[in-house]
């Protein structure tokens, strides 16, 4: 029996900001990702993302990111291994704390935007973010990119890892994702994104945007909640996931 476990980045508003469904998504994913208020979220937001969460019964990681509300999280920042240990740490404690008071906790963390981007490729800036995770929880899963440098300092330090596909985003030949600036970056087309994911799940093979055939193992598929389109397109994965005879699980039930 093949099995996956769907994830998605969730409580991303910010006070009267409201950003994705995700009252609509959680109930329809097993685990989620959940920003701590660096790039995105506040208190409230995480206090009541979690509470959600508990009541679908999914699983519940951190999704800590750059101090970079404006931007986001998704640009670049030149901080020191030191300083990806003490943003990480910070982020979990504040979003543990929700989750304690909530009787539930934390299965994950998976990093956000350009620090998971650039924790793919920089092992010393990797090293850093999972001497945060390991020193806070050593339990925890390292959600990353499959064959990237956060894979590695997390597997160096003996975390349990779990490889992260993601549903709408072009690869290159290399494993990595296409950078969001270039063409192909993403699926438009939600029939070839959900064949992607049906194929990568059974045959662990995927055709990158060369369209050179490239080998891809995952743990868990990532869809995202806040495009026009989302809550249509995380029903159709799941659909198509039921019909393949593919099982929905949690991270925790998989690696």
């Amino acid at each position: 029996m093949h099995c996956i476990d769907l994830n998605c980045d969730l409580g991303e508003s910010f006070g009267c900001y409201k950003l994705g469904m995700d009252e609509k998504v959680i109930p329809l994913i097993s685990s989620a990702n959940v920003a701590c208020g660096y790039h995105a979220s506040d208190p409230a937001v995480m206090n009541k993302t979690i509470k959600m969460a508990k009541e679908a019964g999914i699983r519940v990681g951190a999704h800590p990111g750059f101090p970079d509300l404006m931007g986001f999280g998704r640009r670049n920042m030149n901080i020191t291994p030191d300083e990806a240990y003490a943003y990480v740490l910070y982020q979990l404690g504040a979003l543990d704390a929700f989750c304690r008071a909530n009787g539930i906790r934390l299965q994950h963390v998976k990093p956000h935007g350009a620090l998971y981007n650039m924790a793919a490729k920089d092992y010393k800036l990797a090293e850093g973010i999972c001497r945060a995770i390991k020193d806070y929880d050593d339990n925890l899963i390292v959600l990353a990119l499959a064959g990237g440098e956060l894979v590695n300092a997390a597997q160096d330090m003996g975390l349990r890892t779990a490889f992260e596909f993601f549903a709408d985003r072009g690869y290159e030949e290399d494993g990595t994702l296409v950078d969001r600036r270039k063409e192909g970056a993403l699926i438009t087309d939600e029939d070839e994104a959900i064949a992607r994911v049906v194929r990568m799940v059974k045959e662990h093979r995927l055709i990158a945007v060369t369209g050179k055939e490239i080998s891809v193992t995952a743990h868990s598929v990532c869809v995202h909640g806040d495009g026009v389109k989302a809550l249509a397109f995380v029903e159709r994965i799941r659909e198509a996931l039921k019909r393949e005879e593919i099982e929905i699980r949690s991270l925790d039930e998989i690696v």
